[in-house]
């Protein structure tokens, strides 16, 4: 039998709320799998998509349809401007009190994404500084990064927190900035703050499962998707951004994507080349994002293939979860 209904006092008389995470790489199939999954739970999803927080960028960020988003509902969608800044710890703030609220509404909390900063900091409790953000202190550092080149700023984290360049990329422009910004406004490199979780305890009983498939296939589809999302009105998308007045400056244009077709726009590089360039940055996204994952000790991998049931794993992952809620009543 599989639990459909959290209600039940045995799974409420817990300590530590149970939450459902499905991770994998863009293009996986993530989406597809969640749907099925929050139906046969009667749960809504927690999206866990640094892109899909930006309201106006729904094509390149493969935000599910109105109809899905009907049918299932979607948290953590589509709630900041593509010029707002929104940060992990925000994102965690947010994600803690809807995965709260499900529970309370007995509703089993249930996170998708692709994200993992995003999926780490809630699963492992990561600790923010409580200072905010300095937009004086960002636009410094953006304005650096403009007249010098992201290497400067890069060569300045490394030199206050080696341990957080590791981790960023020397191009990521934003989460260099971040960090820069966490240390002058706390006066502690970020990473201390990163690696702080709540008492080395992790703050849900999670289940994790992650979707993966060959790496040549896993190309393939990550290229006729960014195709598909042309035949959709990508291009359309971004110069509609960008007749609206928003730039590269703007966080959610430099989302991977919407920033090569924005210096398409403005003339920098020729068509082919932009797409060429976006499934290559897409190919690699991918990469890192599985690098990420295999840091989970207690994640079950599926694979993926052509195939695949997807209505079996979901009876599959059901099933495990009613494990997971009776090893929470104990």
């Amino acid at each position: 039998m599989i639990v459909d209904d959290f209600s039940d006092n045995r799974y409420r008389n817990s300590q530590k709320i149970p939450l459902l995470v499905l991770i994998g790489p863009t293009a996986v199939g993530k989406t597809a799998l969640a749907l099925k999954i929050a139906a046969k739970l009667k749960t809504d999803i927690i999206s866990a998509d640094s892109a899909q927080v930006y309201r106006s960028l729904d094509i390149g960020t493969a935000k599910p349809s109105e109809e899905e988003m009907r049918e299932i509902h979607h948290q953590l969608i589509n709630i900041v401007n593509p010029e707002q800044y929104f940060s992990v710890a925000d994102y965690q703030k947010l994600a803690n009190g809807v995965i709260k609220k499900l529970w309370e509404n007995h509703k089993l909390p249930f996170m998708v994404g692709g994200t993992g900063l995003y999926i780490s900091s809630v699963v492992e409790g990561y600790a923010f500084g409580q200072k905010g953000a300095d937009q004086h202190i960002r636009k410094y550092y953006e304005q650096l990064a403009e007249q010098k080149g992201p290497a400067t700023i890069y060569q300045k984290l490394q030199a206050i927190d080696p341990e957080a360049a590791a981790k960023i990329h020397p191009n990521d422009k934003k989460r260099i900035i971040r960090a820069l910004e966490v240390y002058a406004i706390e006066g502690k490199p970020i990473s201390s703050q990163v690696n702080k979780t709540l008492s080395g305890n992790a703050p849900y009983n999670t289940k994790m499962f992650g979707l993966y498939m060959d790496r040549n296939e896993l190309y393939k589809k990550i290229e006729q998707r960014v195709e598909l999302m042309v035949e959709q009105g990508w291009f359309e998308e971004v110069q509609n951004l960008y007749k609206a007045g928003f730039r590269e400056t703007d966080p959610g244009l430099q989302i991977l994507g919407y920033r090569q077709i924005l210096s398409y726009l403005q003339g920098y590089y020729t068509w082919p080349d932009t797409i060429k360039e976006i499934k290559k940055q897409t190919r690699n996204l991918a990469k890192r994002q599985l690098t990420w994952f295999r840091r989970y000790e207690n994640i079950e991998w599926l694979k993926i293939t052509s195939d695949t049931s997807f209505d079996n794993l979901t009876e599959n992952i059901c099933y495990k979860v009613q494990d997971l809620s009776r090893q929470q009543a104990k």
